[in-house]
């Protein structure tokens, strides 16, 4: 008895695997925007280093994403077939290591590859993790779960906006500074991966329970559930449109407030990464309302609309006040507060069976908008003179991703 009771009280002082998981992948993904963001403030300087135009640096981010949205897909399914883990933490490793080789090439080739090839380290990540996480999590803490993860890409992108500005456009720096130090941090943490990420017994004990047994292996569901299902299909068109935009902020947001809404450098960072902090207390907020309301779709229908229209009082606006508020505003209701709430829609729509390759194939659609959303701002940038049609034609998308949720049901699958 006094056993058990000492079991107990152990038990009750450990930290539960799920909290552990949130909180590593929050961090990971810190790595993941953060890794991201710190070349959008320095674009000038590498720019000015390689000889490049606005549509080469557009298409040197166009083939990270590129090469990031090919291995969804594959890594999805490999994490299903054998190990979610043995997929994630390889490809994290790789993408610190090859963002280290960016900051360090002299050749441009050899930046863009190198740069390509860490797309494909972070593409490996997305869908294993969010089936880790989603079998990790209780079920009345799923969104809430997701949206403290997923959080973790507001704080990287701030605080890649805020050091790469800081140790370049402020202390004078090379731009391959803020390069090193994100790429070291970023194989620290595929280090702490290995020891915290647990295998999915009880999930292989089920695959192999079900090749045993045919009735079973005939019931698994198959990957044509994923693209006949209404609410899966919706949620790929939502996640299109609504990262498109995302993107093109991501991109080139610091160097559209420097050169056509006369920011400084380090304060064009410093704004940008409004954005970011905004989206904290909109995504928790939503991501709550979601879990006690169980209303995905009712959600997405305000946020959408919301977050196109602050895209356009971006690209419309050249007064600074009004550029902030809808900096913020974005923030509350665009992507980074949309996705737990979509991450779920997912989650309660997909067999569970099939989870990995259901956000793999999520992602791999959402992504897809990621290999245009760059190079095409560019291009139109160096053609018309202006960034704003890019800012613009997110908008729009935005308004065709609020078409398609009437076409989703609210609960159940479809």
């Amino acid at each position: 008895m006094k056993a058990q009771s000492t079991a107990e009280a152990y038990a009750r002082r450990t930290i539960p695997y799920w909290a552990k998981i949130v909180a590593l992948f929050f961090v990971s993904w810190l790595f993941i925007y953060g890794n991201r963001a710190i070349l959008t403030p320095v674009i000038g300087e590498v720019k000015a280093d390689f000889g490049m135009t606005n549509a080469q640096i557009g298409l040197m981010n166009s083939l990270f994403f590129l090469a990031y949205t090919v291995v969804q897909i594959p890594s999805g399914i490999l994490g299903d077939t054998f190990s979610k883990k043995w997929v994630l933490i390889p490809g994290f490793f790789l993408s610190g290591v090859c963002l280290a080789i960016t900051g360090a090439a002299e050749s441009l080739w050899i930046a863009i590859g190198a740069w390509t090839l860490s797309g494909i380290g972070q593409g490996t990540y997305y869908g294993p993790q969010f089936a880790l996480s989603s079998q990790a999590l209780p079920g009345k803490y799923r969104t809430l779960g997701s949206a403290i993860i997923n959080s973790g890409g507001a704080f990287g992108l701030s605080l890649g906006f805020m050091v790469s500005s800081y140790f370049t456009l402020s202390q004078g720096y090379s731009w391959r500074i803020s390069f090193y130090l994100f790429a070291a941090l970023t194989i620290m943490v595929s280090l702490i991966m290995w020891v915290i990420i647990k295998e999915e017994p009880n999930m292989r004990k089920e695959k192999t329970k079900n090749i045993e047994t045919s009735d079973s292996f005939a019931a698994t569901p198959s990957m044509k559930t994923l693209f006949t299902n209404r609410n899966l299909l919706v949620s790929y068109a939502v996640s299109f449109c609504s990262l498109y935009g995302f993107s093109v902020m991501v991109t080139w947001l610091p160097y559209y407030l420097q050169t056509e809404r006369e920011f400084d450098g380090s304060e064009a960072g410093v704004v940008s990464s409004l954005l970011a902090w905004a989206s904290l207390p909109g995504a928790l907020a939503f991501s709550w309302l979601c879990d006690r309301l169980g209303k995905r779709k009712l959600l997405m229908a305000i946020l959408i609309p919301c977050a196109a229209l602050s895209t356009l009082i971006l690209a419309y606006s050249h007064n600074p006040v009004w550029i902030i508020i809808a900096l913020i505003c974005y923030g509350l209701t665009g992507k980074l507060a949309l996705d737990p709430v979509l991450i779920a829609f997912v989650a309660d729509n997909a067999p569970k069976e099939l989870y990995g390759t259901a956000f793999g194939v999520y992602n791999f659609v959402a992504m897809s908008s990621t290999i245009f959303a760059p190079y095409l701002t560019g291009y139109l940038a160096d053609r018309l003179g202006s960034m704003e049609i890019g800012f613009y034609l997110s908008a729009g998308l935005l308004m065709i991703g609020v078409f398609a949720l009437f076409f989703a049901r609210e609960k159940g699958r479809t």
